[in-house]
């Protein structure tokens, strides 16, 4: 299950820097999760760090986008292998 923000986000600008897959972007009005980048964090962090960190509590999961762990972990593999290339290709 990809994450979503909430119309309620006040754009404190903590969330962003916390999400290891940059899947957390400012967009017209309020911060923006986007749900092919998003694991909720798994792979990386047993929680989401987004919904750690918020102060307004405005972050949920997303039923449009429901997900298995086992989805999640393949879609954090396959961001992973995709960084690791960049970097190679920018040695």
């Amino acid at each position: 299950m990809a994450l979503k923000i909430l119309d309620t986000c006040v754009n404190c600008d903590v969330c962003e820097p916390v999400c290891p897959n940059q899947a957390i972007a400012l967009g017209p009005v309020i911060y923006e999760i986007a749900p092919h980048r998003c694991t909720e964090c798994v792979g990386h962090f047993d929680v989401p760090q987004c919904i750690e960190v918020c102060p307004v509590e405005c972050i949920i999961v997303d039923a449009l986008h429901v997900e298995t762990r086992e989805q999640l972990l393949d879609r954090y593999l396959a961001l992973s292998v995709g960084n690791e290339v960049a970097k190679d290709k920018n040695a």
